[in-house]
């Protein structure tokens, strides 16, 4: 016997960026930090005392092994906050960029009791850059991240004036792993949307490490940037 209910519920389910999904009924949504209200349809679920199916996984649509397989509807899916540009050739330009592995900048890093943080290079293609970083630990304790933050601030700050920055939140990143054993090295790939500053200002790029105080911070010039290397050609192995 089935017996259909109409069911509001109030969860909603956030992302960032411009792709959001949420369930329930006319609640706010918080779209870009500016707050509207979206009218939604209500969940409708169907209740069987012996269902066919009792559990459903959701899986990433770009976690498939094929990464050559680009007659896929998925190589046609672009989000916003990519610049327009698909989620899987995003990650198979990190993926290569990765390989790679390339030293193309070598007088940006920061080092500090046994740690050093490296900016490896600068790419862009398409409305994003992709920054290359390693971080090296010389020292026998374990680096544990606590976060990374991009932001653009003033070169010099006058006395008695508020200090003004922008963060600018990575899009994607690969291999980001939190923690760097002794004696190790570790490379990730962030992918952020593409910019430019002014001459009086900069890009730092800070590394925190989670309850201790080996800090790490790279500043960028605006002219590191706009001699980003240009990704004409992908080369997937």
């Amino acid at each position: 016997m089935l017996m259909t209910n109409k069911l509001t519920l109030p969860v909603e389910s956030r992302m960032q960026g411009d792709l959001h999904v949420r369930f329930g009924g006319r609640l706010w949504e918080t779209y870009h930090r500016k707050v509207v209200r979206r009218p939604s349809p209500s969940l409708h679920a169907r209740y069987a005392h012996e269902p066919e199916m009792l559990n459903i996984e959701m899986k990433d649509f770009l976690e498939n092994g094929d990464t050559t397989d680009f007659s896929h509807t998925r190589m046609n899916i672009h989000f916003r906050e990519l610049a327009g540009e698909s989620p899987l050739l995003v990650k198979l330009i990190m993926q290569s960029i990765y390989k790679e592995d390339r030293r193309e900048i070598r007088h940006l890093g920061c080092k500090r009791f046994g740690v050093q943080f490296l900016l490896k290079s600068v790419h862009s293609h398409n409305g994003l850059f992709y920054f290359h970083t390693e971080t090296r630990n010389r020292s026998n304790v374990a680096f544990r991240t606590d976060f990374i933050r991009f932001k653009i601030v003033d070169k010099k700050v006058p006395k008695r004036t508020a200090i003004q920055e922008r963060v600018i939140d990575p899009v994607r990143s690969y291999n980001e792993v939190l923690v760097t054993e002794g004696k190790s090295d570790v490379r990730t790939v962030y992918s952020v949307p593409q910019f430019t500053i002014p001459d009086d200002k900069l890009l730092v790029i800070e590394l925190f490490e989670k309850d201790g105080g080996r800090h790490q911070t790279i500043r960028v010039e605006n002219a590191d940037l706009v001699a980003a290397r240009q990704i004409n050609e992908l080369k997937i192995k």
